[in-house]
């Protein structure tokens, strides 16, 4: 018979694997539509790499910014909710005793075993087990502020060099078939990438970044030819 392996979660990736996903999708499919745009108002190739490149620095910038703000939010209330819960633990501790048993028991322990498990985990523990069971806070899914915003804007920059390597590898007359193909594929690509790190079905999740990403072009294609401006 063979021996069980043990088996592998992926929920301490979903911080690190949301930010990188998005910040790589984001460079993808805006610095491509932006050139696709740009380049379908009959922009040459210089303006096109111009706008495309302008386009990575202010995006990776706003994408750590973002991220960093919006996660450090979510730090402040993290913390805030755990100030709270130490003020409780200290102050009233029989109540916070027979809520932790509460929790159990509505999880099914007998209210015995509860109060049990309650006492010797708030023994070992008590902000921590109060934490993790009662305001849903873990140390691996806590929020990461700089993590978050590092991981978001070189990723951004990564996705975002693909499209311009394109434009310069392009000939100057296909340059929009070839940004918006390629783009694609690593659209595809990273979806597939993102799904399997996650352990999610792999061609959903490729169909569903392309599908996003091909709308994006297409809109700000047409946006570029019809009126002939550089957007």
């Amino acid at each position: 018979m063979a021996e069980h392996q043990p088996e592998e979660h992926r929920t301490h990736r979903t911080g690190w694997l949301r930010a990188t996903v998005l910040g790589a999708n984001d460079g993808i499919v805006s610095t491509a539509s932006l050139i696709v745009g740009v380049a379908a108002a009959q922009t040459g190739r210089s303006g096109v790499l111009l706008a495309g490149v302008a386009g990575l620095v202010a995006g990776a910038m706003s994408m750590a910014a973002g991220e960093y703000v919006s996660v450090s939010s979510q730090a402040d209330t993290e913390r805030a909710d755990l100030e709270r819960e130490r003020h409780e633990l200290d102050s009233h501790t029989e109540y916070e005793l027979k809520e932790l048993a509460g929790i159990y028991a509505e999880r099914g322990l007998e209210p015995t075993l509860a109060e049990q498990v309650a006492k010797q985990l708030m023994e070992h523990d008590a902000l921590g087990a109060h934490a993790r069971d009662e305001l849903g806070i873990s140390h691996s899914l806590s929020a990461r502020p700089v993590q978050a915003a590092m991981a978001s804007a070189g990723a951004f920059v990564v996705g975002a060099v693909v499209p311009l390597i394109v434009v310069l590898l392009a000939p100057p007359s296909a340059v929009v078939p070839w940004v918006f193909g390629t783009s694609l594929l690593f659209l595809a690509v990273l979806g597939a990438f993102s799904a399997r790190l996650g352990g999610a079905p792999i061609l959903r999740a490729a169909l569903r970044i392309s599908f996003w990403g091909v709308l994006a072009m297409l809109l700000t294609a047409a946006v570029g030819s019809l009126f002939r401006v550089a957007v």
